[in-house]
């Protein structure tokens, strides 16, 4: 489509959907809502309609190609863990003998509970519109076909539905005996529906829509696997310059073909106040942790960020309800991906997905290992792959003791804290071999081989010591505390002493043997050699050379990699000043116009632009990748050593991401590679804004809120309002001045403490004056300003 004619589709297209389309259309409902255009050249890619039941997944352009490699090509098309239901769907208008297959859609909208594929059928003289939503809670989802008469004289229309049904399990089903069986379909006259089977299980799915059918035909289906497919016809007529409508719903269950029924009738008798409660809630998400910036984009971004979130929750009542990791190809449930994500879902107010996450991983995680360890991924049916790398146990500890900052709730503390106490007791007794605090195994980077004392599960265990020390406490262990907080400060004192490399001012990415470092040598010379980084090959020869030139018989540390996760511990706080200054700056060197890269020695030479997709590998890989999680652990570290610039430069090569590919999305993979909405990716925008930038530190057990805003220079005016801590929530409003800052904070339960505490800021050679009603105290380094009536205000001046 040429740019004029798309300019005047677009425009059509808004005029439609803002002028009067008549009952029962879901434009009409959402007309007001947000909305992102997507890219033509991205209309081959694919988007998700999600709810918490049921999923859609197909390209932007209304196709449903297979996809995927978990299950190979099967991650796409209609899903109600733990079974697919649909391949996907195809829709033919057929006017005389012409037929339009609405498979080539020229505009892919997003919308936060919704999207839309529009076509222009010249031909044909029609435009058509395909809306989709999966109502909440339901397993079933409703397609919306909106056909307008572009002409000056009727047309007659037969609308042809074919559902391409794929009853089959998810990933490892057959570890709990979920065996596909041939599918079968039949046609019932009552409901006027196809109702496709599995032949061997109790799997169902049932599709048709709001208006009578006229025939149906039953069809082999062009999909690999076992499916069966089943199309009904409807005659529409549309007069001159008129729009109608035909609803489709499909509904499945994995239980029983009355159950599939009874979802089919709820959803299509109603649709449009299902939509209307799913808007409402959306609306109540977008207000939560509301951040106004003068960074549209970047504003935009944390927006939508807050509606992913809700998109992978995923529900299977009976195993649990929970965040998975990504979709397509990680739709089920990760200990790391939510022990990251769940301390930035906490963050926007979306609790009830991280409690729900929490119960499912504790109860999954005590099923299968009983000693405190925690799981790193299991599939929707129940299935645990593994049982739990190294770092997530700690990280597990790390989770509760933030969320309870949040809640305040100790009966949440006392329900978590003896999984805590059993994993930290596993974790040293089974996986710390030589005594030395530092456990061995597998953290976030799964190369082979990298299995020994990795600087990553060093940095998260010693920070689960120091925050496993305050939970003990807080339930009157003391003696455990002491213990804790014993182990914690000796960790620190190691890790910046044993994993520094004074040579590469990083660092070291693990410490290990030479036998072994010298392995981990040779297999990223063949890495570095066959991505063509001549730079890492002469590095890594000239480490080579030094490790046989100068043997060790002990364990030492080793900077080969440069992997992302070196800086884990100015991640956590960890590292000294010093230490952590040269590292942040080390660490420059690994990034492109996106982030950070997984892998340092993926890096390219150039930063090359900011435009151009990712070429990742046929057979999914994350070598030479840069992604999300990285950079947001970058911009984490850079704020805790007082540097918001430096962390605002990484979310905004993070946002150049945001609707790259998906509108209204950031891919796993920066910026269009893997999977099309990640978990982990609001920890790495939450925590820097909210937690950082606002300086927003709940200490919800004490009913105090404390504010040290830390804010970027070019953000001159921000404000983030309604951020939930436990039954109160607070604003805060920050307005730069010639000379300093003003900063209003307000709550909505007065009786809570708020204490501002304002950094006094030495490297401006200057001393602070507050301006306030209140009385300021200088104590230790900072200013404290402290109410506990409903708002709290300060001018803070630096003295010229």
């Amino acid at each position: 489509m040429d740019m004029t004619k798309k300019l005047l589709f677009l425009t059509t297209l808004m005029f439609v959907a803002c002028s009067s389309p008549g009952p029962g259309k879901f434009g009409d409902l959402l007309k007001d809502s947000p909305s992102i255009a997507g890219k033509e050249s991205y209309l081959k890619s694919p988007f998700v309609t999600a709810g918490d039941r049921v999923y859609l997944v197909g390209h932007q352009d209304g196709s449903f190609p297979e996809i995927g490699w978990h299950i190979q090509g099967e991650m796409g098309g209609l899903w109600d863990h733990p079974i697919k239901l649909l391949d996907g769907f195809d829709i033919v208008l057929k006017m005389g003998d012409e037929s339009f297959s609405l498979n080539r859609a020229q505009v892919f909208t997003n919308y936060p509970m919704a999207n839309r594929h529009s076509y222009l059928l010249d031909q044909a003289g029609i435009s058509a519109e395909r809306w989709q939503f999966a109502p909440d809670g339901e397993e079933g989802i409703l397609i919306q076909l909106v056909l307008t008469n572009e002409e000056d004289r009727k047309k007659e229309i037969q609308v042809d539905f074919t559902g391409h049904a794929d009853l089959r399990p998810t990933w490892l089903g057959e570890r709990t005996e979920m065996i596909d069986g041939q599918d079968s379909i039949t046609f019932d006259e009552a409901t006027d529906t196809w109702i496709a089977k599995d032949v061997d299980n109790p799997w169902f799915v049932t599709f048709g829509a709001d208006l009578e059918s006229d025939s149906h035909n039953e069809s082999e289906s062009t999909y690999e696997g076992k499916g069966i497919s089943g199309m009904i016809s409807y005659s529409l007529e549309i007069p001159p310059k008129e729009s109608r409508t035909i609803t489709f719903a499909i509904a499945g269950s994995y239980l029983s073909r009355e159950a599939a029924l009874e979802t089919y009738r709820s959803i299509q008798a109603n649709s449009l106040a299902m939509l209307e409660d799913k808007k409402k809630r959306y609306k109540k998400l977008a207000a939560q942790s509301r951040l106004t910036i003068p960074d549209t984009v970047l504003q935009q971004t944390f927006e939508w960020l807050k509606y992913n979130c809700d998109w992978l929750v995923r529900t299977v009542p009976e195993i649990g309800s929970g965040i998975t990791a990504g979709i397509p190809d990680y739709p089920w449930w990760f200990g790391v991906d939510s022990e990251y994500a769940l301390k930035g879902y906490m963050t926007i107010g979306q609790t009830e997905a991280v409690y729900n996450t929490i119960a499912l991983l504790d109860s999954l995680s005590e099923a299968t290992n009983g000693n405190g360890r925690i799981v790193h991924e299991v599939s929707t049916n129940g299935a645990v792959f593994n049982p739990g790398n190294i770092n997530e146990t700690p990280q597990f500890a790390s989770l509760i003791w933030e969320v309870y900052q949040w809640n305040g709730d100790k009966a949440f503390l006392e329900r978590y804290f003896p999984t805590v106490k059993k994993g930290m007791e596993w974790l040293m007794a089974e996986k710390d071999i030589d005594g030395n605090g530092f456990p061995d195994g597998f953290g976030m980077m799964e190369i082979h081989g990298l299995d020994s004392e990795m600087i990553d599960v060093a940095a998260y265990t010693q920070r689960a010591f120091a925050d496993a020390s305050k939970m003990a406490e807080e339930l009157g262990d003391i003696e455990q505390a002491g213990v804790y907080r014993e182990k914690a400060a000796q960790l620190k004192k190691a890790i910046n002493a044993e994993f520094w490399s004074e040579e590469f001012n990083s660092y070291a990415d693990f410490i290990g043997t030479d036998q072994q470092a010298l392995h981990l040598i040779e297999d990223a010379i063949v890495r570095a050699d066959t991505l063509d980084k001549p730079w890492a090959v002469t590095e890594l020869e000239a480490t080579k050379k030094a490790v046989i030139a100068n043997p060790s018989s002990t364990p030492r540390p080793f900077v080969l990699h440069h992997n992302w996760v070196v800086n884990t511990p100015m991640e956590m706080g960890i590292a000294d000043s010093d230490k952590a200054l040269k590292a942040l700056e080390t660490a420059e060197s690994f990034v492109n116009p996106f982030g950070v890269f997984v892998t340092g020695i993926d890096r390219d030479e150039s930063a090359g632009s900011d435009d151009g997709s990712f070429k990742g590998s046929k057979i999914f890989s994350y070598t030479g990748a840069v992604m999300t999680l990285p950079t947001g652990v970058q911009a984490v570290a850079e704020n805790n050593y007082g540097r918001p610039d430096k962390a605002l430069n990484y979310l905004q090569r993070m946002a150049r991401t945001f609707s790259y590919a998906l509108p209204g999305s950031m891919y796993e993979v920066s910026p269009d590679y893997g999977m099309i909405v990640q978990a982990w990716n609001i920890y790495s925008f939450a925590i820097p804004i909210v937690q950082q930038f606002f300086g927003v530190q709940p200490r919800a057990a004490e009913k105090k809120v404390v504010i040290t805003p830390q804010m970027p220079q070019a953000w001159p005016n921000a404000s983030l309002e309604n951020v939930v801590v436990a039954d109160n929530a607070v604003s805060v409003y920050y307005e730069a001045t010639t000379n300093g800052y003003k900063v209003r904070v307000k709550q909505e339960q007065p009786g809570w403490e708020i204490l501002l505490r304002l950094r006094d800021e030495s490297d401006r050679k200057a001393s602070m004056n507050i301006i306030s009603k209140k009385v300021a105290v200088s104590r230790d380094g900072f200013y404290e300003l402290a109410t506990t009536e409903s708002e709290l205000e300060a001018q803070v001046s630096f003295d010229p």
